[in-house]
């Protein structure tokens, strides 16, 4: 311990700054995992999960970071309530056995203290694989409400459905390529009251 204090110590005397990584909750108001899946190579399939939950560790300095989310799948919509209760069904994400799908990861690819991607796994219907992450865009504000950082995030990546027993359509033709999309914002700190519903734009 009087080691660790030695070296905090000479590090402030020489004017250096002592990364420390910062804490974030994700926004689930402005969280939305969204996707788009072919169907039968005539047309796309587009929806969004409006639930989810999770957080974001980030080290600007040293260029590292993780970040967890928790989809939870009953939440699915395409806009089409046969098309949402066919896909909560047990022939497709079968909710009932598998709530949550999660991604876990670690942000890589720092460029001035921000992430371009994420390298991290999909757990998706009781399955995990590898699925990396592009971030098409990042930045961090001050909150305007909250008074303290607000990161947002806008990431994209490709995944097989099938690779997860997702294969239902594959016999007529549909092509199993998904493409994944997360818009996220993350508080750091944590949401407080003004996290709850209704109560931010």
């Amino acid at each position: 311990m009087k080691r660790v204090l030695i070296i905090a110590a000479l590090a402030a005397s020489n004017g250096v700054a002592m990364a420390a990584p910062v804490s974030y909750e994700i926004d689930p108001s402005h969280t939305y995992p969204s996707f788009e899946a072919d169907h039968m190579g005539i047309s796309f399939w587009r929806g969004k999960f409006n639930r989810t939950t999770g957080t974001l560790l980030m080290d600007k300095v040293e260029g590292t970071g993780s970040v967890e989310v928790s989809i939870y799948m009953n939440s699915v919509d395409s806009g089409l309530a046969a098309m949402n209760d066919k896909a909560r069904s047990a022939a497709f994400f079968d909710t009932g056995k598998y709530p949550k799908a999660m991604y876990k990861g670690r942000l890589e690819g720092f460029i001035e203290g921000a992430p371009t991607r994420v390298s991290g796994e999909l757990t998706l219907h009781g399955v995990t694989r590898p699925v990396e992450l592009k971030i098409d865009r990042f930045k961090c504000i001050p909150h305007p409400m909250y008074k303290r950082e607000l990161c947002g995030a806008d990431a994209s990546a490709v995944f097989q459905r099938d690779d997860f027993g997702l294969a239902a359509g594959k016999d007529y033709g549909f092509d199993m390529e998904v493409n994944l999309r997360i818009q996220m914002e993350a508080i750091q700190g944590g949401l407080g009251p003004w996290g709850k519903p209704g109560n931010q734009f």
